[in-house]
């Protein structure tokens, strides 16, 4: 490489090649699928608290189920996408689609030993889980049996979507990308609905409790996860036939690569679990014991939106494209992919944390608040996502710059940020914890800080290993962003606030509040980006609109034959 090479990456990025633009296109098809995933998430999250609010059952039913959750996001978006696809894709092009369907026997195969037998280690070993979890709990009379109980029940769960995720690292090698998607929105509607029925409807005469009923749903629609992508999976030709061989180099290749991978992704769902047990010990002054964990949760569901619709969604159509970069030994269209891609992460993210911040009472109350979720309840969990708020750059970030580490053929530096980053957010817990009074909102705050750490690290790492990045456009690009997000919170604070004068907080004026301000926060955060000559800008048009517009003159060029 020789110094103008070396250099040029940090002055200016090229005009955005149609390569990129494909990869922008196939990030908005996946948002399109995790709009729907999020969304339905929402309404699951709607149901738990009008039925449950921030209360004890629904506390001990979140440490239930965060232990298989943890896995689903470990296994969905990180260890197994950047494991087994990659190995999967090279069996399926360079030996055939039948020494492709024997590694993903022999793979299920282990999922099934191996996570089968956690899962009956899991449920023996519950109360030992949940006392390590969360020992709060047992200053509440029956919340810590409760919680085992729950765990129990929710353990299979860790299974079959462990199954799930690798059905949808088969369809995505496959180039099938809607259905595997959509898993995840099959999930929430089929717990929900299942959980209805055994706690409400059947549960009375089965000795069922209701919250005890939600957790069977959580089951029931992992299995439907599952379910819904076989149909596709056994129409590629893939039936699984179980299969055993420890020495096979492909079961190995993907086993080795999974382990750094695991670490490498873990670090913002170890760290929410090592918030758990500090929410599970602190006492609030209005609820004690009851609401920390939960207000945790509730913010952090929200946060999972933009998270899935702009971070995962731009990292899934960003790994292969830049791997494919990798392949053909083409550094320079693999640095301007990725640095589009951040500079698109940025665009996305920082402008929708401006909005959570200052609109999180409205949003927060206009879909939690209901008959057990209060006020109170609706305030406290808006502090914690302004707080995770704060971060949300950060995380979005690590999901896209840590596939290009993987796709560059190293998983030793996500792994070890990932775990120095769960060391630094124990450090800064319990500081703000003993130090401060920021209480469950510390939590949250000490996540965004050690992904925003997490992030730049890793960015500068990655510009020093490719010998510049287009860091002086990126920064550019991130400045002109939050000039334009400065202006929209800027106009939305003032139109809340009046808003909030003369029409109040009723759950109507909440809902008049977002109808009225998120609307006047995209316009003015698009003219000011228009103003500001951001290019991205452009970018998210051409990708959105092209697909429409060719719908169209397609649409019109049929016409005229007619």
């Amino acid at each position: 490489m020789n110094p103008t090479e070396s250099t040029r990456p940090d002055c200016q990025i090229s005009q955005t090649l149609p390569a990129e633009h494909s990869v922008f296109r196939s990030a908005s098809i996946v948002s399109a699928a995790v709009f729907a995933s999020r969304v339905t998430g929402l309404v699951r999250e709607m149901i738990m608290a009008a039925l449950f609010g921030a209360a004890q059952a629904y506390d001990a039913f979140l440490l239930g189920f965060r232990i298989p959750n943890l896995t689903r996001d470990l296994f969905a978006e990180g260890a197994l996408s950047s494991a087994f696809v990659p190995v999967f894709s090279e069996y399926l092009t360079q030996r055939g689609r039948q020494a492709a369907a024997a590694l993903a026997n022999l793979v299920a195969t282990a999922i099934i030993l191996i996570v089968g037998g956690i899962c009956c280690l899991g449920i023996l070993l519950a109360p030992a889980l949940v006392h390590l979890l969360a020992p709060g709990f047992h200053e509440v009379p029956g919340k810590f049996e409760l919680a085992v109980r729950l765990t129990r029940i929710m353990f299979p769960f860790l299974l079959l979507v462990a199954l799930a995720a690798q059905a949808m690292g088969i369809l995505n090698a496959c180039n099938q990308f809607g259905v595997p998607a959509l898993a995840s929105t099959f999930f929430n509607i089929g717990s929900v609905i299942f959980g209805l029925i055994l706690g409400f409807v059947l549960g009375p005469q089965l000795g069922i409790s209701a919250i005890e009923g939600m957790a069977w749903g959580v089951v029931a629609g992992g299995a439907l996860q599952l379910l819904w992508q076989l149909p596709s999976l056994w129409r590629e030709g893939f039936i699984f036939r179980p299969r055993l061989s420890g020495s096979d180099p492909g079961l190995r290749r993907i086993l080795l690569l999974m382990g750094p991978a695991i670490l490498g992704n873990a670090a913002v769902q170890i760290n929410v679990m090592v918030n758990t047990n500090f929410a599970s010990q602190i006492e609030d002054p209005i609820r004690g014991h009851n609401g920390p964990v939960s207000w945790l949760a509730y913010a952090f569901r929200f946060m999972q939106l933009p998270l899935g619709l702009f971070g995962v969604a731009i990292a899934s159509a960003t790994l292969p494209a830049i791997s494919r970069n990798v392949a053909m030994q083409d550094l320079g269209a693999f640095r301007r992919t990725l640095a589009r891609s951040l500079s698109m992460v940025f665009l996305l993210t920082i402008p929708s944390s401006v909005g959570l911040m200052i609109l999180g009472d409205s949003i927060v109350g206009a879909i939690y608040e209901f008959h057990r979720f209060d006020a109170y309840d609706t305030r406290q969990t808006a502090i914690a996502l302004s707080c995770y708020a704060v971060g949300l750059a950060g995380y979005a970030g690590i999901k896209v710059l840590n596939p290009a580490f993987y796709a560059l053929g190293d998983s030793r530096t996500p792994m070890l940020i990932s775990l120095s980053s769960v060391a630094i957010n124990f450090c800064a817990v319990v500081l703000l914890l003993r130090y401060t009074r920021l209480g469950h909102a510390g939590l949250a705050l000490a996540n965004s800080a050690v992904a925003l750490a997490g992030g730049v690290l890793l960015f500068a790492i990655m510009r020093a290993r490719l010998q510049g990045l287009y860091g002086r456009a990126i920064w550019s690009s991130l400045l002109r962003t939050v000039l334009a997000s400065l202006a929209m919170g800027g106009a939305i604070w003032a139109s809340s606030e009046s808003l909030q004068h003369w029409v109040g907080t009723s759950k109507p004026a909440r809902l008049l509040d977002l109808a009225i301000s998120i609307p006047l926060g995209l316009t003015v955060f698009y003219c000011s980006a228009r103003l500001l000559k951001l290019q991205e800008i452009q970018d998210v048009q051409t990708a959105v609109l092209r697909p429409f517009s060719g719908w169209l003159l397609s649409l019109h060029a049929k016409m005229r034959k007619q």
